[in-house]
């Protein structure tokens, strides 16, 4: 990847729907070769797809829940089931396995209270947990879907840098 690339990823993650000519225009390229390397991306898996961002208050899912789950299961039978569970909960948009003192944090939308314990009794009747602990989102201050390329800008440089020095 280059910083074309780069500049290209940047352009979609703020809006993937603009057609090819417009990003080429952005980018300094004609729509063939912008188009070529945009599929590039898709095709390594840079790019993993393009979806539409939806208003969770229009759709009456405006309450986020973030559930902390500890377990005394930690075997790959349980870690399975537990999977196999959470994934089929559609209001859990988020699942975690993280270090320290939680074992997985899972991030739920819901319309309300009553819609958070629905979905705290499907979970806790389908898997046996240690321990549960919600908490409410009072507000979403900042929220964004685009990752930060800076990282891996400097890491493409390094790498050019050192194949450059070899030469």
């Amino acid at each position: 990847m280059d910083d074309l690339d780069f500049t290209l990823l940047q352009i979609l993650q703020e809006d993937a729907t603009l057609k090819v000519a417009e990003i080429a225009e952005q980018v300094g390229l004609s729509p063939t070769p912008c188009w070529r390397r945009i599929q590039k991306l898709e095709e390594e898996g840079v790019i993993r797809k393009r979806v539409a961002l939806l208003d969770p208050v229009k759709l009456q899912v405006g309450v986020t829940v973030f559930i902390a789950v500890r377990t005394n299961q930690h075997n790959a039978a349980w870690v399975k089931k537990f999977s196999a569970i959470v994934m089929s909960i559609p209001e859990i948009v988020e699942f975690y396995r993280m270090s320290g003192d939680v074992d997985y944090l899972l991030r739920a939308v819901v319309p309300d209270i009553a819609g958070y314990d629905a979905v705290y009794k499907r979970l806790i009747e389908k898997i046996e947990l240690g321990d549960v602990s919600s908490s409410f989102a009072m507000e979403q201050i900042k929220f964004t879907t685009a990752l930060p390329l800076q990282f891996a800008m400097r890491s493409e440089a390094a790498a050019r840098s050192a194949k450059e020095n070899k030469s």
